[in-house]
């Protein structure tokens, strides 16, 4: 019968010695000498009436090492189950074993050594207790005209006027490198944008209005925009929105293209159009579904955020210690991407957190019976699909989605990731039923700004 034993080596990092003798693994050794016998194919013999002498010279060794190896890794891990170890990761067998001294003509007692990492105890925190924020944003006039406003373009006719001549007149255009006087560096690239008559610094404006199809104009990026569309607009042009130099190059602008959107009259055609199903035939109800609606948005927003707070209570609030040595050496052993030792601790921290949450999150989900079942993970990958292609012009037509799912669902990576995802999102919704939130009023430029701060 086979011999464990169990000695720590530090706190909840141990090791394993398992030791099996002849009795414990010749048993198996014969009948798998057997069963190859039935099945192998070797010249001068009928299939399944090779001799076992025969077998056993030829291939003896590697099925005498493949039955001790199987018999060590099954009592260690009936061993770990019978003992309801709870480990980190997988046993790590240690340098040291090595099945080259296995002899199948000399059975004797043969002893491998493991190591594992334990798994921490911990409490979960109180949610009740923890200090936690729903903010809540009420929508405004302001915020109501905006979003009219950009429906009624949205909805509305596109002109192309023959001179720019309003703030709201769209130009494309092309940019390319110059000099002072409007001379194209040799070579240089163009590059093409869309942008209002508007995002251009209000001093500068007078210098496009009347320009028409065709026709340039020299700028620097540093004049030509206020500070807000500086930024995007150099990283279009591969500039450094830091540096002066790059800001005082000039560029020669190309109009290609005006064009203007006549925004739609508020009538019931539109609001019927605008929000399809809904009858409404008033601007009064109009803009009342249309707060309800900005309302349901920031409420889903406001959600999102307290889960993320919640996150980091839970993650933060429930103290635990790893077996840190041993976690490293099992990261550099098992990983396939060669990583080395000195990434492994440069990426361990971020790697301590994840474990965390995982502990964190799979004691909520048994304690409260959490699952998550086919259809869900069907449903994030399909939600995940329409993520990437729905912006496209499918023409309505989404029938692909199902045979495109039906196929990742046969990849195991992308379900185990769907799973998580969903199953992440229970416990969240979970934890945050359990919370206690201080309600808190605050602006969208407010809440933008909290967002910003949990984006990571």
């Amino acid at each position: 019968m086979a011999q464990i034993n169990r000695e720590q080596l530090a706190p909840l990092h141990e090791k394993i010695t398992v030791s099996v003798s002849p009795a414990d693994y010749n048993g198996a050794y014969e009948a798998s000498l057997k069963k190859y016998a039935k099945t192998a194919n070797i010249p001068g013999f009928r299939k399944g009436m090779v001799p076992a002498g025969i077998v056993k010279k030829m291939h003896g060794a590697a099925i005498f090492t493949e039955e001790v190896l199987r018999s060590i890794e099954n009592e260690l891990m009936q061993y770990l189950q019978t003992e309801n170890i709870a480990y980190l990761g997988q046993p790590l067998p240690e340098d040291g074993n090595d099945p080259a001294m296995f002899n199948q003509n000399e059975p004797k007692d043969y002893a491998f050594v493991f190591e594992i990492g334990l798994k921490p105890t911990f409490t979960l925190p109180d949610l009740a207790t923890a200090k936690t924020t729903l903010h809540v944003v009420e929508a405004n006039e302001e915020m109501v005209n905006e979003e009219i406003d950009r429906i009624q373009r949205r909805l509305g006719k596109m002109t192309e006027p023959e001179t720019v001549s309003n703030e709201e007149d769209v130009l494309n255009v092309s940019f390319q490198k110059c000099d002072a006087n409007g001379v194209v560096e040799e070579g240089s690239e163009k590059k093409d944008n869309s942008l209002l008559l508007k995002y251009f610094a209000e001093g500068f404006r007078k210098n496009l209005l009347g320009k028409k199809k065709d026709e340039s104009i020299v700028l620097q990026v540093g004049t030509a925009f206020e500070e807000k569309e500086r930024e995007w607009i150099a990283g279009d042009l591969g500039l450094d929105k830091n540096k002066a130099e790059d800001l005082e190059q000039h560029f020669l602008l190309q109009i290609t293209k005006i064009a203007f959107v006549e925004k739609r009259d508020l009538d019931e055609t539109f609001f019927k159009e605008a929000l399809p199903g809904k009858d409404i035939a008033t601007e009064e109800a109009f803009k009342g579904e249309l707060s309800n609606q900005i309302e349901a948005y920031w409420k889903t927003q406001a959600q999102h955020l307290l889960e993320h707070e919640i996150f980091h209570v839970l993650s933060e609030d429930a103290k635990m210690d790893f077996p840190e040595t041993f976690l490293k050496k099992w990261l550099l052993k098992t990983n396939e991407k060669g990583q080395s030792e000195e990434t492994i601790e440069k990426e361990f921290p971020a790697f301590l957190n994840q474990l965390k949450w995982t502990l964190v999150s799979n004691e909520i989900g048994t304690q409260n019976a959490i699952q998550v079942n086919r259809n869900e993970i069907m449903d994030s990958l399909r939600q995940q699909l329409m993520g990437y292609f729905g912006s496209m012009n499918m023409g309505g037509n989404f029938e692909w989605l199902d045979s495109y799912v039906d196929r990742m669902m046969s990849d195991k990576e992308q379900v185990e990731s769907a799973y998580q995802r969903v199953f992440s999102t229970k416990v969240l919704a979970w934890a945050a039923s359990q919370a206690k939130p201080t309600t808190q009023k605050v602006t969208a430029v407010e809440f933008a700004a909290l967002q910003g701060k949990h984006n990571h």
